[in-house]
């Protein structure tokens, strides 16, 4: 995190990244070599068919609808690799803004109290990351469905006193 110097107290800027990959995966092994996937990072080789077409990716996942658009996809026939990629687009990202505010007050020559707030995700963004937060397995009914999120603003107070 990159902090400044303002009047005393620290901040610290936006952040804003997109998220891991979207991982597709079929569990059905209709590619008949018997390698089961084990999960977002797994071993199995089946992917879902792709047929081309707008994705229509969906930014705000608290509308309810799947994060891009699964009728493009499609099980594959038995015996037959499916033609989606497994990480070929990238799921719903982040934005957030972090906040620090630091305090010296010194009391008498020595003796000092150290007042120190920090506040994580301050706007109190959803933050949609990681491997597994779009459900990518084609068999699945939650397919294309958001299904994790961070966790929400956290802020910690803290005071010290030296003498």
């Amino acid at each position: 995190m990159t902090e400044g110097r303002f009047s005393g107290r620290r901040w610290s800027p936006d952040r804003a990244t997109a998220s891991l990959p979207a991982t597709l995966f079929n569990n059905n092994d209709t590619l008949l070599l018997g390698a089961i996937p084990n999960g977002i990072n797994n071993s199995g080789v089946d992917t879902p068919d792709f047929s081309s077409g707008n994705l229509m990716l969906n930014t705000n996942p608290r509308n309810g609808k799947p994060a891009f658009n699964t009728a493009l996809f499609s099980l594959p026939s038995l015996g037959s690799v499916g033609t989606a990629s497994r990480r070929f687009f990238y799921g719903l990202g982040m934005a957030n803004v972090d906040l620090a505010l630091h305090k010296n007050c010194s009391l008498r020559e020595r003796p000092a109290l150290d007042l120190r707030v920090e506040a994580f995700n301050v706007f109190n963004h959803v933050q949609f990351y990681g491997a597994a937060a779009v459900n990518g397995n084609i068999t699945s009914s939650s397919f294309g469905q958001v299904v994790a999120a961070a966790a929400p603003r956290p802020v910690q107070v803290a005071l010290r006193f030296t003498f």
